[in-house]
């Protein structure tokens, strides 16, 4: 017996150490397989544990016969499918010869996930799951982890599941769209988008890839017509323009090996984010931003983006950084 089956079949009688690896949300449909697949490639990447989790809740129901009261499912036969659930998952990646283990939790998704995440140098999961008798594990819970989760988190849609199955040597998913070797970072020049970017860079080293980092300024609309005096769009973009080029000095000076690109854009950051998840292989984003180059990207932005994502997206939370300090030594910064 395997050490993965081992790991299933226990998981309802021995407790298992806190992961100190990749965590993956596992419910048994496609959106999940997607995820597993990319987090058991992260985990040979990194040289790390995968840890394949899933949680559940036993219904209860009303009774509505004379004698009222409660019926409950058998914990055990949920128990047993969810075990099931996670080998034949487990079986799926089994070829790629990581260290890796599995665990049926009872309680809350989101409670289970978030909890595991304290720990997890990663957490992993589809964009929406199946319901069944595992429940909402990634339905609504995937919506809640990356503002709660305490280390990054990847969601991965089932759209990108042609590149996950297909040769990535030769550059093309089943597809036929040229997947980029580039990781993509969106930047609005808070604290925040800059600690994402080490993030990304962090990660764009390690799997050998381009970092490209988009800057995106919203275009003026009809709301914006009654302003008094209009923002001249040239002095904007010209001092932009100079705080990112002092930005990828400094992130030059972390990452001296590291192919860096910077694009700045007029355009939508949600658009133009969610076309890079199309053809390049990871999308990194802060949760929310503070301001940053007048407000424009980042909060709501992550939101819409992983909607309409095409390939996987890393959403990383605030988290302070000590090469963040010498950030002003290479140019100028925003004023508060």
């Amino acid at each position: 017996m395997t050490s993965q089956e081992q790991s299933a079949q226990g998981a309802a009688h021995e407790p298992i150490p806190a992961p100190q690896g990749i965590v993956v949300g596992i419910d048994g449909s496609k959106q999940s397989n997607c995820a597993l697949i990319w987090a058991a490639r992260q985990a040979k990447l990194r040289k790390v544990p995968l840890h394949l989790v899933t949680a559940y809740t036993v219904p209860i129901f009303a009774a509505s016969g004379l004698d009222g009261g409660y019926a409950t499912v058998d914990d055990d036969v949920i128990r047993q499918g969810a075990e099931a659930v996670l080998r034949e998952s487990a079986a799926t990646v089994a070829h790629l010869d990581i260290e890796m283990d599995a665990r049926v939790e009872n309680g809350d998704a989101a409670g289970v996930l978030l909890e595991l995440s304290e720990t997890a140098e990663l957490l992993v999961f589809g964009s929406r799951g199946r319901g069944g008798f595992i429940g909402r594990l990634l339905g609504s819970v995937s919506s809640a982890l990356p503002a709660h989760a305490k280390c990054p988190t990847v969601t991965v849609p089932l759209s990108c599941a042609p590149r996950l199955e297909a040769d990535l040597e030769a550059g093309t998913g089943k597809s036929g769209v040229a997947i980029e070797k580039v990781v993509t970072v969106g930047v609005d020049g808070s604290d925040q988008a800059r600690y994402a970017v080490l993030v990304a860079a962090e990660q764009a080293q390690r799997a050998g890839c381009t970092l490209r980092i988009i800057c995106a300024v919203q275009p003026y609309t009809g709301s914006l017509a009654w302003l008094p005096a209009p923002v001249d769009r040239e002095a904007l973009f010209a001092e932009i323009q100079l705080q990112l080029d002092a930005g990828e000095k400094w992130l030059r000076n972390h990452f001296p090996k590291l192919p860096i690109e910077v694009k700045l854009l007029e355009g939508s950051a949600v658009e133009e984010l969610v076309k890079a998840t199309e053809t390049t292989e990871l999308v990194v984003m802060g949760t929310r931003g503070r301001g940053g180059f007048a407000g424009m990207m980042l909060g709501s932005t992550t939101d819409g983006v992983r909607h309409h994502a095409k390939g996987p997206i890393m959403v990383v939370r605030d988290r302070e950084d000590p090469r963040q300090d010498d950030r002003s030594a290479f140019g100028p910064l925003l004023q508060a």
